[in-house]
């Protein structure tokens, strides 16, 4: 297992983009750099990966988790919302952190070496065609007048195809489980896990739902200020725990081939990635102006596993990302305390750092 950043790779990150010097302030041990390829499923490697390193710092041991068991189960639970709620809802690949934890609750965890989503032969993921097949089945039978009960077990069919089916027991490292069984054996519980946002448009440390189009399954987030939101997420790096990260990375100053996500002030400017610069100034109403006007939307998700900081002695947050091992920083990024404070949607972290 690599983990993240040791020494001797840092001086060659260093060494390979120098103009940016990062020092790192905290690293957090996290799994390997994986490649979501042409899916839109983020949500499930940066929730996955969170999770893993959450086994990690509590002494559970390496474990690589199945992104794809969790995948195929929401596919399942889209659809019967879709159908439900006669076609009026989002079916897509999107969704967040907390449908990967309402999984896991429901259905358990897998390990990727017992279920990959892959089919033989194939290296790589790529859900283009069997979601335009999933919901043009669905949209067909939401033409019937009356809906039989054989709908569920064709959708089934078209997943089967695509992603194979998802054993209902296996072994694993010498012992045999169900999903049910393994997430008991890793002591994994939903309850653990919160949601938190910060906007203006519902009170302040109350619950709600947030409008986005990939919240289908209308979970619910704890509302904060934005200074608080900053300071939990910098509290729980503190103290040892990792971050999974819901935002915007649709900004000019956000390149994952460069490693680098900052807010510039002038993102015309010609350095833009290899010098740090002067960033905007965010405070609360910059940010829910955003958000309303839709330049901030919910775009990835990825997983905070650090802090570090540039020679200017400007804050980043080491990100982990899900474009296989691009970049200098090898599937890393460096992304600023200023984007953070804008583009940030959302985060899940551990209730105790609540």
């Amino acid at each position: 297992m690599k983990y993240l950043f040791t020494f001797s790779m840092l001086l060659s990150f260093m060494a390979a983009n120098a103009q940016y010097n990062f020092t790192h302030i905290k690293d957090i041990e996290c799994t390997d750099v994986k490649n979501q390829s042409r899916t839109g499923t983020c949500w499930s490697f940066a929730t996955s990966s969170y999770i893993e390193s959450e086994l990690l710092r509590q002494g559970k041991g390496q474990h690589d988790l199945s992104e794809m068991f969790v995948v195929r189960n929401i596919y399942e639970d889209k659809a019967k919302n879709y159908v439900l709620r006669q076609g009026k809802a989002n079916f897509s690949q999107g969704s967040l952190s907390h449908d990967l934890i309402r999984i896991m609750d429901a259905k358990g965890v897998m390990p990727e070496s017992v279920f990959s989503g892959l089919l033989p032969g194939e290296s790589k993921h790529n859900h283009s065609e069997m979601e335009a097949g999933l919901k043009g089945f669905l949209d067909g039978i939401l033409k019937s007048k009356s809906l039989s009960k054989k709908w569920k077990t064709a959708f089934t069919s078209i997943l089967d195809t695509y992603m194979g089916s998802a054993p209902e027991k296996f072994s694993y490292n010498g012992k045999e489980y169900t999903p049910i069984s393994f997430r008991n054996e890793l002591g994994l519980k939903a309850s653990d896990y919160i949601s938190i946002s910060s906007f203006t448009h519902h009170p302040f440390d109350t619950s709600f739902i947030l409008e986005i189009p990939d919240n289908y399954s209308n979970g619910s987030f704890l509302n904060v200020p934005l200074h608080q939101l900053v300071e939990i997420t910098d509290k729980a790096l503190k103290k040892g725990y990792t971050i999974a990260w819901d935002g915007d990375v649709s900004e000019k100053g956000f390149d994952a081939k460069q490693g680098i996500a900052v807010l510039p002030k002038d993102p015309a400017r010609e350095d833009l990635f290899s010098l740090p610069g002067e960033e905007i100034k965010v405070n609360q109403e910059l940010r829910q102006e955003h958000f309303e006007s839709y330049s901030t939307t919910d775009d990835h998700l990825m997983h905070i596993v650090g802090k570090a900081k540039d020679q200017n002695g400007n804050e980043y947050y080491i990100i982990k990302n899900s474009w296989g091992e691009i970049s200098d920083y090898k599937g890393y990024l460096y992304m600023s305390k200023a984007y953070f404070e804008m583009k940030t949607v959302a985060i899940m972290v551990h209730k105790d750092m609540i």
